[in-house]
């Protein structure tokens, strides 16, 4: 038993990293709200999507993942050494956009959130959210915090437990996981774009690629894999297994938020979320008055932690495509370009925040933004991974190849679907 415990906690420390940090902040705020919107909205019907995007969006991130680690650069700075300009820039400003909208509707939500807690102006909340996250992204190293913060993401594991409480049809649940049932119609097909927007996200791509750049910086010893291809074996290993871990923590969690909302707020005829004390309802079986705490903890956890990723994502991208210092492992003085894109991009969260459109449908519509910029984003990766002159002998495998190009084909499908039905 010490043995398995040792090689457990061996595997923990060295095999995990931008990829189990990246999975986690992909049920941020925006991702519970969409999961949410999905189960209440269609039941059981959504939870396939779960099954169905495990293998693409793995694929994809190790895709960005080897890009980062094989190139020493980043994903933007790669898109600017072999696409024209008139490629980049309107990626990196639709980025840009995106991350701003996905940012201001995170910490919505976490003002609503606190609201529901203590009481008090939600727009105060959200501020007081925006400037802690901010200076922690300036002054601490994310890796440093986000230790503590994960623990609160725990919170998300009473979804877990909402199953067990209420009564679940287990014939139901499995044809809903194994047999999907996809209708051409509107309303099911944006909310299918949503959640594949938010499991499949652009600022993940940019994150852990950018990540990886980051630990090589980090070790002195460590080279770009296209200079060092003896270092490649044990680099490509852990991403692997960093990835799928990281990944699997995603898509079960939001497996459990689908079919909780499904089996407590679908079931009782509440198809539409407008609120988060509507979504925290999902939670009263196991959690009774205690529903609203577990849930604003869930969501300012996620927050917290999901902030500085698309910051720091869209950061990166900006830096890298005018060739700025960059990095969170640099002190201000010496990335002062980088940090202020961090600053622009947290302050136009907060200041869209006083838009007066309701939070939870911010968040929605964030992953659907998403969704939509990902296409175009996922085929310069898929291009880029396959060739020699970025990859070397790295380029991507057949297998990593068709997962990507699948990902990015459902995607433009499920996106093209939902503008013709429109």
């Amino acid at each position: 038993m010490r043995r398995k415990l040792h090689r457990l906690n061996y595997i923990a420390r060295r095999q995990l990293g931008p990829g189990l940090i990246t999975g986690a902040a992909d049920d941020d705020p925006s991702g519970i709200a969409t999961y949410s919107q999905a189960g209440a909205q269609f039941g059981v019907g959504m939870l396939w999507t779960m099954l169905f995007t495990y293998p693409l969006m793995t694929g994809i991130q190790m895709v960005s993942a080897r890009i980062g680690r094989v190139t020493g650069q980043g994903l933007a700075a790669n898109i600017r050494n072999i696409f024209p300009r008139w490629v980049l820039y309107p990626i990196i400003l639709a980025f840009l956009l995106a991350n701003t909208v996905n940012i201001a509707a995170d910490l919505a939500a976490m003002g609503e959130a606190l609201r529901l807690l203590i009481g008090g102006p939600e727009h105060g909340h959200a501020v007081v959210f925006g400037v802690i996250s901010l200076l922690l992204q300036i002054y601490i190293p994310y890796e440093r915090y986000v230790r503590i913060l994960k623990w609160l993401t725990l919170a998300l594991l009473a979804y877990v437990a909402v199953v067990f409480a209420v009564h679940i049809s287990w014939r139901e649940l499995a044809a809903g996981t194994l047999l999907p049932r996809i209708t051409f119609d509107q309303k099911y097909l944006t909310v299918l774009v949503a959640v594949f927007g938010t499991t499949i996200s652009p600022y993940l791509f940019f994150w852990q690629a950018s990540q990886e750049v980051e630990e090589l910086r980090a070790n002195p010893r460590a080279k770009a894999l296209f200079h060092s291809p003896e270092q490649a074996r044990k680099h490509l290993k852990r991403i692997k297994v960093d990835t799928y871990i990281g990944m699997g923590f995603s898509n079960v969690i939001a497996f459990f938020i689908i079919l909780a909302t499904a089996a407590t707020l679908h079931v009782a005829g509440i198809t539409k979320i407008d609120t988060a004390a509507q979504a925290a309802e999902a939670l009263r079986p196991i959690a009774g008055d205690l529903a609203f705490v577990i849930f604003s903890l869930g969501i300012i956890g996620t927050g917290m932690l999901a902030i500085p990723v698309l910051a720091g994502a869209t950061a990166y991208a900006v830096a890298e495509t005018f060739e700025w210092p960059q990095g969170l492992d640099r002190k201000l003085p010496e990335a002062k370009e980088f940090y202020a894109i961090i600053t622009l991009a947290t302050l136009g969260g907060i200041a869209l925040d006083f838009a007066p459109i309701n939070s939870f449908q911010a968040l929605f519509w964030s992953a659907v933004i998403n969704g939509v910029i990902s296409v175009p984003i996922m085929a310069i990766m898929m291009i880029m991974a396959d060739k020699k002159s970025v990859m070397g002998k790295f380029v991507v495998s057949r297998h990593l190849k068709i997962l990507g190009w699948a990902a990015t084909g459902v995607m433009l499908a499920a996106v093209a679907a939902m503008f013709i039905t429109m």
